[in-house]
């Protein structure tokens, strides 16, 4: 049995703020803001235009970004920074490219742009700063620099033919000098911080033009600019152009104003489940996050400390992410009325008492959704074509030289010394999904590669239909009260590594008074891939976990005696965990980061 004792570093703790973010200067930038007399969500704002300006390899400007949001004394929500499908973005279109998957990569996958909608509609509703105040460390990276962490020059280095032969506005922006950026040296975007400081100026013009002037007018003026303005007209001319993507061949999209103009982020309440003392509160099913609260339920009641960490646990948890991730395919997706997810019936006793009874003692091969309701499964035909083999990925980027990818993301978390608390996951528009739109500085979004193109699915290619993401931010009360935010990037294999994080956090004794944040980040991780990739092109491998090396040999022999297919990874891959925590009774502040990549960082006082 493996516990939670040992941590790379200390779980932090004070009363006055604290962030927790997949890179450092995304988490001081937010901090800075704090000690500024800003709120939780001031700093959320400032650390996620950075995490799109030193994290160009896992979300960009153009991307989106799922929030949930707890104000002091106020109920949670959710807010949607997931864009849609394009008005003419239709199954047939598609089909009659001669496609059968949309692909990963290029302008045809473009949703509508989410994220920077997103984050001036949280900053309008709930900051205090101005734009300028919270936009300004982006600005000054974009212009003089951020030491470049390893991975961009890695996913450059892959790409480097095709930016140089085919999307050569991506080569002048990170092929310098004609070669990909080195570990730590200074990585510039000129362009992106022309576009922020034009957006600026254009809003503070504008803002008289559309009612009372103020605060809130001159970020509803960026959002105007932002929308309809110089930058939707770069990105709708842009998608026209034809670029060549993971199909091997040249395909303009079908982004248009009328579709960046007439989607705006939207508010909406969470998907929430009681669990041991615990509320967890997620996004609805246009994301996967319901299957963290599936895969508490499949848990058995009787799970307590000393089963932790032991084979039969990590077999009962595989097992039940198998079955939840079943029912993500066969029931998750972005509809209402008569095709709405039955979600009342897949978090039922009644119904999880039924699913847990299918786990046995040996791995399963198959993948099997249930019947909620009494319903028929519905799967793509995609999903039997795939299950003997294709592509898995493990959080991190997976790139090819024609772009796809797999897992490519960032997270923020925030809690303020007045309680007021954020979980955020930015993702999509990544530097290796399209090419760099020229004078704005970043890349299209590939989001689209998420739907199927047969009709009649939960998650098929319907126009003004958000596709399914992975990306799943998490809050959790007790008695009521908020106390935790966390999330991770990783693909498919978010709600895997979060629910470990819980299940671990909850069964662990606590530190110095508090939740051992640090101590559940770095316990010993796993993912399966029993299920359809998200990603282009759509692979699954039945039976296959990957765990760390720090589970132990003897826990990896046994799950191979059940039936798995272990893959032992190297000791610190799995997971990609940040968090931050507030007890309501002494107002104490907590935070935690992982330590897998050497990136992420929590600060706080």
């Amino acid at each position: 049995m493996f516990r939670t004792s040992f941590t790379t570093r200390p779980t932090l703790q004070g009363t006055f703020g604290m962030v927790s973010s997949t890179h450092w200067l995304a988490s001081q930038s937010a901090m800075a803001v704090l000690e500024d007399g800003g709120n939780a969500y001031d700093a959320a704002v400032a650390a996620g235009f950075v995490l799109h300006v030193v994290e160009p390899h896992l979300n960009g400007p153009a991307g989106d970004v799922p929030i949930i949001l707890a104000p002091a004394g106020g109920r949670v929500r959710v807010l949607c920074g997931q864009g849609p499908a394009p008005a003419a973005a239709t199954i047939e279109y598609y089909t009659g490219l001669g496609l059968d998957l949309v692909p990963g990569t290029g302008p045809l996958a473009a949703v509508v742009p989410g994220a920077v909608d997103a984050w001036l509609v949280l900053l309008r509703d709930h900051g205090t700063r101005e734009l300028a105040d919270v936009l300004r460390f982006a600005i000054e990276y974009a212009e003089h620099g951020h030491p470049a962490v390893e991975r961009i020059g890695a996913a450059v280095a892959t790409l480097r033919e095709l930016f140089e032969t085919e999307w050569t506005s991506s080569a002048e922006v990170y092929l310098p000098d004609g070669r990909p950026p080195a570990a730590g040296a200074l990585l510039r975007n000129p362009d992106l911080a022309a576009t922020w400081r034009r957006l600026l100026a254009e809003a503070r013009a504008g803002a008289g033009t559309g009612g009372p002037g103020g605060r809130e007018a001159r970020i509803e003026a960026a959002r105007r600019v932002w929308r309809e303005g110089f930058v939707a007209e770069a990105m709708v001319a842009h998608a026209a152009r034809p670029a060549m993507d993971s199909s091997g061949r040249r395909h303009a999209g079908l982004l248009d104003a009328a579709d960046l103009a007439g989607w705006e982020a939207t508010y909406e309440d969470p998907v929430s489940y009681d669990w041991r003392g615990w509320t967890v509160c997620k996004a609805g099913p246009w994301t996967q996050g319901p299957v963290l609260p599936q895969q508490l339920a499949l848990l058995d009641p009787g799970l307590d400390a000393a089963d932790h960490g032991t084979p039969e646990y990590l077999h009962a948890l595989i097992e039940g992410s198998k079955l939840a991730m079943a029912d993500r395919e066969a029931w998750y997706g972005d509809a209402a009325g008569p095709e709405a997810v039955p979600l009342d019936e897949l978090l039922s006793p009644e119904y999880n008492a039924a699913r847990r009874a299918l786990i046995g003692p040996e791995a399963s091969r198959e993948l099997r959704p249930g019947r909620p309701g009494g319903r028929t499964p519905r799967l793509s035909a995609h999903c039997g074509a795939t299950a003997g083999g294709g592509v898995a990925g493990t959080g991190e980027p997976t790139v090819a030289p024609t772009g796809e990818t797999r897992g490519d993301t960032c997270h923020v978390d925030v809690v303020d010394r007045w309680g007021n608390m954020i979980s955020a996951t930015p993702s999509g528009g990544w530097l290796q999904s399209s090419p760099v739109v020229r004078g704005l500085g970043f890349p299209l979004g590939t989001r689209l590669q998420m739907t199927w193109l047969e009709p009649g699915l939960p998650s098929s290619l319907v126009p003004g239909r958000r596709p399914r993401t992975t990306l799943s931010p998490t809050l959790a009360l007790r008695g009521g009260e908020p106390v935790l935010a966390f999330g991770t990037p990783g693909g498919d294999q978010q709600d895997q590594w979060q629910a470990h994080f819980l299940v671990a956090l909850a069964l662990a004794p606590e530190v110095r008074g508090g939740l051992d944040l640090q101590g559940a980040i770095d316990a010993p991780n796993w993912h399966q891939d029993a299920f359809p990739s998200s990603f282009f092109p759509r692979g699954m491998l039945p039976a296959s976990v990957t765990v760390e090396s720090r589970v132990g040999e003897a826990a990896a022999a046994e799950l191979r005696r059940r039936g798995h297919k272990v893959t032992v990874a190297d000791a610190w891959t799995e997971g990609r965990l940040c968090a931050v925590a507030r007890d309501p009774e002494t107002g104490v502040l907590s935070a935690g980061a992982n330590p897998r990549g050497m990136q992420g960082y929590a600060v706080g006082r």
